[in-house]
This record gives C-alpha cells, sequence and structure tokens, in this order.
C-alpha cells in the first residue's frame, strides 16, 4: 500500500506510441477478447482464459485501485487507435510487492509496446510514487517478461506463490 496518500500517478501517460489512461465502458469488447485469449492470459493469474463477465470485474477492480490508491492499472492503446492491453501498478493487501505489471494483446507481442509503456511507468513509480522497492511477478515458464524485465535493470531475487503457483521475483534497482 502506499506510504503517503497524497501521492498520486497521471491519469493520463503518453510515450512515442502509447497513450496509457484508465479504462472505460467503452474498452470492455476489446479488453475481454484479449483476455478471452488462451496465450495472452497463459502466464496472467491463474493461467487461464477470462470469459468476460470476468473481465469486466477485473476493469472495475482497476479503477477501484485508481480511486482507493491514486495509482494502478493503466489501459493500454495505441495512439488513434485500439486498446492492446494493460500496463501499470498492483499494490493491493497481500500481494508479493509494488509490482509493475502488464498484458499485451497477442496481435501486438514482440513489437516494444510493453517495454515502452514499463519505461514510462518505473519513471512514475520512482519519482512521483516515490516507491522504495518496486518488483514483476513473472512465471518461471515466460522466458519473454523474464527477458522483458531484465533489459529494465530488474534482478531475480527469488520466487513466491501467486496465486496458488510459483512466480519469480524481478526488482528493479
Amino acid at each position: 500500500m502506499t506510504t503517503d496518500d497524497s501521492l498520486q500517478a497521471p491519469r493520463r501517460l503518453e510515450t512515442a506510441r502509447l497513450v496509457l489512461r484508465p479504462f472505460t465502458l467503452a474498452d470492455h469488447p476489446a479488453y475481454a477478447r484479449i483476455c478471452a485469449d488462451p496465450e495472452v492470459m497463459r502466464y496472467i493469474g491463474t493461467g487461464g482464459p477470462n470469459a468476460p463477465e470476468v473481465t469486466w470485474r477485473v476493469m472495475a477492480g482497476t479503477l477501484g485501485h485508481w480511486e482507493m490508491l491514486g495509482y494502478g492499472i493503466y489501459a493500454m492503446q495505441l495512439r488513434d487507435g485500439p486498446v492492446i492491453g494493460h500496463a501499470g501498478f498492483i499494490d493491493v493487501p497481500g500481494w508479493p510487492g509494488f509490482e509493475l505489471a502488464y498484458l499485451v494483446d497477442r496481435a501486438h507481442w514482440r513489437q516494444g509496446y510493453a517495454g515502452e509503456a514499463c519505461r514510462a511507468l518505473l519513471d512514475v513509480a520512482r519519482h512521483t510514487l516515490r516507491k522504495p522497492r518496486i518488483v514483476s511477478l513473472v512465471r518461471p515458464a515466460n522466458e519473454p517478461s523474464k527477458q522483458l524485465a531484465r533489459s529494465l535493470g530488474a534482478l531475480p531475487e527469488g520466487t513466491v506463490d501467486l496465486l496458488g503457483s510459483p512466480a519469480e521475483v524481478f526488482v528493479y534497482p
């Protein structure tokens, strides 16, 4: 949880190719399609696709996270284009740490969008939210996410139980 309730992330961030902003109801069809893809969801949550009503509740939960903490998960949208996933922060009670997390639609994998979003978000976490410890939780078989964490400077620190299965903890300096 936040150590200073006055610290809040910007509601909107823009990078060279992306807009990061809170979800809206209009995002549900595209985001539900993304979260229904078994390959996209393979390493997310409990490792399976979400039904549309579950995705709706996830979106509502991310908005509640923003309301309660002043930061959270952003919808990841191409500039002048569709929502292609999410990126942002998970900081809920019982979670293994202040997490930098992301999810990208399979059609947009390997195009650098996750790295672009995460670089901007690391800056927010460090300089705006002043988080002393930032982690990413990565399932052991998720080599692309391990590579991304390492490319952003994170170092592996061990393994935790995350929703009933192991996740590697990568810590950003």
